[in-house]
């Protein structure tokens, strides 16, 4: 079976969706007609979304903090794994704690994350982070 002139077809037949949508059946759809209220995501569907949401957070940090870059390796997980989670607008109203950070007071940094609405909501996610911050 030629797939290439299947997809062309399924293509045309289902449309393309980039957001999820209810079907004509009433059942959470995306892409190319996935069921994915009864089929799902496969491991590796999920893997590649992952990768692409990292990437899209890389850039955020670059375009809003550039200086992310000279941190070390793990403090560089620690925001990225922040940036992901809160979303970059809502990282940059964090300005005391990218403050510290910039200017390499990690200790100060990690604590005053730790003061924040975000790491009462995100508890152990949020003391790992500061951790990453702290000891890099």
């Amino acid at each position: 079976m030629n797939t290439t002139e299947l997809a062309k077809q399924l293509r045309i037949d289902e449309g393309v969706r980039s957001r999820m949508y209810k079907d004509s059946v009433g059942k959470w759809t995306v892409g190319v007609g996935r069921n994915i209220e009864d089929n799902g995501l496969r491991d590796n569907e999920i893997e590649l979304m992952l990768q692409n949401d990292i990437a899209d957070v890389e850039k955020q940090l670059d375009r809003a903090l550039p200086w992310w870059r000279s941190l070390s390796d793990v403090r560089q997980q620690a925001l990225a794994n922040m940036c992901f989670n809160l979303g970059i607008a809502k990282l940059l109203t964090f300005k005391t704690t990218l403050s510290h950070l910039q200017a390499g007071r990690y200790s100060q940094a990690a604590d005053s994350a730790l003061a924040s609405l975000w790491a009462v909501q995100v508890g152990q996610r949020a003391q790992r982070i500061a951790e990453q911050i702290r000891k890099g």
